[in-house]
């Protein structure tokens, strides 16, 4: 049974950092795209990276370039979202996705 339990959100003060963990059981992570989403309510979630497999071609939208990025362990089978530069619009839940598979969600608050 394939599982994926994020971890890491809170709140943090714009500017601040955050790095969201994804630990995935089943599968090994190294074998296939992985992907963070986001979603605040009434909303469709939305991409903000992806790491493709095979190689380590990466995708951000505009919104987060420069300041996110993704990674992920194959020792450990943990993918990782560092965020960097955080603002009050990146105030969402974040959901990381492996396969069809997807984790439950952690709450990032950015607010001072």
């Amino acid at each position: 049974q394939v599982q994926l339990v994020e971890s890491g959100g809170g709140l943090v003060q714009p500017g601040g950092s955050l790095r969201l963990s994804c630990a995935v059981s089943g599968l090994p992570v190294s074998q296939y795209t992985v992907a963070w989403y986001r979603q605040t309510p009434g909303t469709d979630r939305e991409l903000v990276a992806a790491l493709y497999e095979p190689g380590t071609y990466t995708y951000y939208p505009d919104s987060v370039k420069g300041r996110f990025t993704i990674s992920r362990d194959n020792v450990n089978n943990t993918a990782f979202l560092q965020m960097n530069s955080l603002k009050p619009e990146d105030t969402a839940v974040y959901y990381c996705k492996y396969l069809q598979y997807w984790g439950q969600g952690t709450q990032v608050t950015v607010s001072s």
